[in-house]
């Protein structure tokens, strides 16, 4: 998925502009970013694509900016881009096995990795003349934190250049801090996710035992029997009729002038 070129040109505009920037406004792009982060849909592509639209503004000559990310069975895969370009470099790395974004991708790997000579890295052999053929000749990759809970799905924010000599120490830095805002972005997404499913479980049990309740009240009334015996009605009758308990009270709640259960057996309420 690459970001389309309005939308990055809408994020590029939002985070600053091109060039050096004073401490100053570099501290105010980076308490945007993180309200931003912190207000945006709480969804994982929306946190990496700010992130990548942050870094191809904020980091000095990047004109690529890709994320990896790792699954649980060691797959790499680009779900975000600036350009499809950025996506074949990293897919190069993911054929050959090899190249800063691979190794910075790795749970165990390094926090950060790059080249200002791709063309004659020896690290690389595959990924390094690639890269260089295309007419970038600077990488940077920078680790995701991975996942503190199993599977530990982790990743990598990559930043290419053409120009050679890329990425300082000031462009390693700003890298790693939004490496690190895109981290706590997506932990806060997945609990955030989390919260939210724990949330439905809760009301769709709550909701259950109401109807439950009201249904054992009906038949309560009806045939005057105890809490009890009725909650034993409904559930031979669930068992018998191959329903949801809870469907099944809802139905007897919801028609109750129109639907009755079937007799209790002998023996029984």
């Amino acid at each position: 998925m690459s970001v389309g070129e309005e939308e990055w040109a809408r994020e590029r505009t939002w985070f600053g502009r091109d060039g050096d920037l004073a401490p100053g406004l570099l501290a105010r792009q980076f308490a945007d970013l993180t309200r931003t982060l912190l207000d945006a849909t709480p969804t994982v592509a929306g946190v990496l694509k700010l992130v990548v639209g942050a870094a191809a503004a904020l980091v000095p000559d990047a004109d690529l900016v890709s994320v990896t990310l790792r699954d649980a069975n060691g797959t790499f895969h680009t779900p975000v881009g600036t350009d499809p370009v950025a996506e074949q470099l990293d897919q190069v790395q993911y054929d050959h096995r090899e190249g800063p974004c691979v190794e910075s991708a790795r749970p165990d790997g390094p926090a950060f990795g790059w080249s200002q000579d791709l063309g004659r890295d020896p690290r690389w052999p595959a990924f390094g003349p690639a890269a260089a053929r295309h007419g970038y000749h600077s990488v940077l990759a920078t680790a995701l934190l991975p996942d503190a809970r199993p599977p530990r799905l982790s990743g990598a924010l990559n930043i290419y250049s053409r120009t050679p000599g890329a990425f300082g120490g000031p462009a390693i830095d700003i890298a790693l801090l939004l490496a690190t805002h895109a981290s706590l972005a997506l932990a806060h997404t997945e609990a955030v996710a989390s919260a939210e499913l724990e949330s439905a479980h809760l009301r769709r049990a709550v909701d259950s035992r109401d109807v439950i309740g009201q249904a054992k009240g009906i038949l309560m009334q009806r045939r005057g029997i105890t809490a009890d015996e009725a909650f034993d009605v409904l559930r031979r009758a669930s068992q018998d009729l191959n329903v949801k308990l809870a469907d099944l009270a809802k139905t007897l709640a919801t028609r109750h002038t129109e639907v009755d259960l079937p007799a209790a057996r002998p023996g029984t309420a």
